[in-house]
């Protein structure tokens, strides 16, 4: 019997990355997560849920402590999966979001820091253990890194377009280790953090409606399988059509 697989995601203690940590554990994967905060209790009783680690990816030394955490718990294992969930987009203290002509630049930096740089760290921390096992890198995007979105901010919409960029150059790199590197850029997606102003944008969404984070965990899944083998360096739009407009 084949070993299973092994799957880091980061920010999965909520929304879309604790639908995805629950959709690989659904298809027999090992899970190693990390956020803010703890899973609950409730979600972490699935063996195969084997390590979770409480860390601030903001912060660069927590970063680089998470990924020592890992390889140390691997140890010559490889690693098949690495999905980069976590990301942040903060209000200033007037409750706006942190735009060109508002806001500190220090806040657009630790804005960068989780959603651009915590991603290139962890790819490059987990790049050998990658390389073994033949694995896949999953970058979770957005349409703000696309389109003007209203809501979004032009801190956390600039961010995701450089992660964006960042995914096709890594693709280009790290195929010399056999492993490939894809996006997911989600729409409207119904979570805790979906405020009532978005219910606007439903008129413009095909489907006619908000995305669910098991929408969103269903592709990152397919994305790390063999049946996407040959697919590498590719964003793809989990937005019901929207960016279609």
């Amino acid at each position: 019997m084949a070993e299973p697989r092994t799957v880091v995601i980061t920010g999965a203690s909520r929304g879309i990355g604790h639908a995805t940590a629950r959709r690989f554990l659904a298809e027999g994967w090992q899970v190693i997560t990390c956020a803010r905060a703890d899973v609950p209790a409730e979600c972490r009783r699935p063996p195969n849920w084997t390590h979770h680690v409480v860390c601030d990816l903001f912060d660069a030394a927590s970063t680089e402590a998470f990924v020592r955490a890992v390889n140390a718990h691997l140890g010559e294992a490889p690693l098949h999966a690495l999905v980069n969930n976590a990301g942040v987009s903060p209000k200033t203290p007037y409750k706006e979001r942190l735009g060109v002509l508002n806001g500190s630049l220090d806040g657009w930096k630790q804005v960068f820091e989780l959603n651009f740089f915590a991603p290139l760290r962890l790819a490059r921390g987990f790049a050998r253990a990658l390389h073994k096992g033949q694995g896949a890198i999953v970058n979770i995007t957005s349409i703000a890194g696309h389109y003007v979105h209203p809501f979004a901010g032009s801190a956390y919409s600039t961010s995701k377009a450089a992660l964006s960029g960042l995914t096709r150059e890594m693709a280009v790199e790290f195929a010399q280790l056999g492993v490939r590197v894809n996006a997911v850029a989600p729409g409207e997606i119904r979570t805790d953090m979906v405020s009532a102003e978005y219910e606007a944008l439903i008129p413009r969404i095909p489907l006619d409606r908000m995305g669910t984070t098991d929408d969103v965990a269903a592709t990152v899944f397919r994305l790390c399988t063999d049946d996407f083998a040959y697919v590498t360096g590719s964003e793809v739009f989990v937005t019901g059509g929207q960016h279609l407009y």
